[in-house]
């Protein structure tokens, strides 16, 4: 058995290919746990920002790290499918903010035995203090990146 690399082009490579790996993964059982309640992962994603409160398109964008277009076009549909609304951005006019509907909300709640279920499933797996650790090792290698590339 070979010992882990320690050369950090292996390491971040490694790392890398583990978190694709990872994202299609979770991106498949966010599929299979969204489809029930008429939601896709993407559309699960953008409800599930604005949970907490409203937000604009850009500031949902900044938190899921992906471009503001992609979740302008979601917001849209999501509007166009009544399961959340534009409001005034008293902060900012152009930038109206997006907010759960009562339909909105009630399909992620339809989501949330199965959601749970899940969760269980990996905290068996994985125990909860893994688990935590996992999280944890995840958001540290997020805020490193977010420090070395904010250039």
């Amino acid at each position: 058995m070979s010992s882990p690399p320690t050369d950090p082009a292996q390491l971040l490579s490694g790392t890398a290919l583990t978190v694709f790996r990872l994202n299609g993964q979770l991106l498949e059982v966010s599929e299979k746990l969204a489809r029930p309640a008429g939601l896709t992962a993407a559309w699960w994603q953008v409800l599930g920002a604005v949970v907490g409160g409203p937000l604009p398109v850009a500031g949902i964008a900044r938190a899921m790290g992906i471009t503001r277009q992609s979740v302008q076009r979601i917001a849209d549909l999501l509007v166009d499918k009544r399961l959340a609304e534009y409001q005034p951005n008293p902060a900012h006019a152009r930038a109206k903010l997006l907010v759960l509907t009562e339909d909105g909300r009630a399909a992620l709640a339809r989501i949330g035995p199965a959601h749970r279920a899940m969760a269980q499933q990996l905290a068996g797996q994985l125990g909860t203090e893994g688990f935590q650790q996992v999280l944890t090792a995840l958001q540290t290698l997020t805020a490193a990146l977010d420090a070395i590339t904010s250039d």
